[in-house]
């Protein structure tokens, strides 16, 4: 349970902690680099999950997030070329991404069935936040049209991997 938890309630304390709690409006810039922060989350993990996974569907699943995450954050550098935006580092995805190295590590020391579930709970818990995320706050902060139309495509495609995820979990128990 703790696994499965852990970087949900991680994530959902950063992205609503930081700037936003500070009553800080984050900007494109933040915006754009917190949502491809999440994608290289989602697909360091399933390159992992590629590696370590026994489950074929599991496997399976894990090559479906490295092929969307890494399509959607192709398109997200090339909108922010197009518009000449340069993401922003910020205090959210700084902190996302030591979470999910702390999260790699952890995962990386399961083996077997253990590591399957693990895996695959963490991408429900996940996924679940980062929609949250999209629809209340990275959605609604975005100023520009373009961003803001890729942010609500990415969170349909991400809300299909939360569907696929819970299918995939509910298949191991």
């Amino acid at each position: 349970m703790f696994v499965r938890l852990s970087i949900a309630v991680a994530a959902l304390s950063l992205l609503s902690g930081a700037a936003l709690a500070q009553g800080a409006k984050l900007t494109d810039p933040q915006i754009a680099h917190i949502a491809y922060t999440a994608g290289v989350i989602d697909i360091n993990a399933a390159k992992q999950a590629e590696k370590k996974a026994s489950n074929k569907e599991v496997k399976a699943f894990a090559k479906d997030m490295v092929r969307d995450h890494e399509a959607v954050n192709k398109q997200a550098l090339d909108l922010v070329k197009k518009l000449k935006v340069t993401p922003e580092d910020n205090d959210t995805s700084k902190a996302l991404s030591k979470q999910a190295a702390d999260k790699l590590a952890e995962l990386g020391k399961l083996k077997g069935a253990a590591y399957d579930k693990a895996y695959v709970d963490n991408e429900v818990a996940y996924h679940k936040t980062v929609n949250t995320a999209l629809e209340t706050q990275l959605i609604p902060s975005a100023s520009n049209p373009e961003l803001k139309g890729l942010l609500q495509t990415g969170l349909k495609i991400f809300q299909g991997h939360q569907q696929h995820a819970e299918h995939v979990a509910a298949s191991l128990k």
